[in-house]
């Protein structure tokens, strides 16, 4: 038995390889010799949508900013899921209704638990009094 291997020709890959290399250097290169060369003392400064900046760009947020943004994406993630599952609905028949009722079960269950620790609050928490070592709770 003789197997015969097929060589597939590179030299389409070389041609791309080197219309790539054109392309980019050509680029540059015309950005280089038409862009515009001034050296303004404005040209380095940083601004946002036109107007200078006001702090740092170092700034710190919250780690609750955080805490909704990924709970956010967690949550839209699994809108995107329910949806596929709703084209699908009538194909997939009861089994596939009950597992998207245990899924949503356990969404909800993930946003009780989320609400409970309190990831969705943003505003400060109310204080609460504190109380002295020697004083103790007043029995009722």
């Amino acid at each position: 038995m003789v197997v015969e291997e097929t060589v597939q020709p590179l030299w389409p890959l070389l041609v791309y390889l080197v219309a790539v290399i054109v392309v980019v250097g050509g680029m540059v290169g015309i950005s280089a010799v038409l862009g515009e060369k001034h050296a303004d003392p404005q040209t380095g400064e940083m601004y946002e949508s036109g107007i200078m900046p006001s702090g740092g760009a170092r700034s710190r947020y919250s780690i609750k900013f955080y805490l909704v943004a990924v709970s956010f994406v967690i949550f839209d993630l699994e809108a995107a899921f329910i949806f596929a599952w709703a084209l699908a609905a009538r194909e997939l028949g009861w089994p596939g209704y009950a597992e998207m009722f245990a899924f949503v079960v356990v969404l909800l269950c993930a946003l009780a638990y989320l609400w409970k620790m309190g990831g969705l609050d943003w505003g400060p928490k109310p204080k609460r009094a504190q109380r002295s070592r020697g004083e103790t709770r007043p029995r009722t």
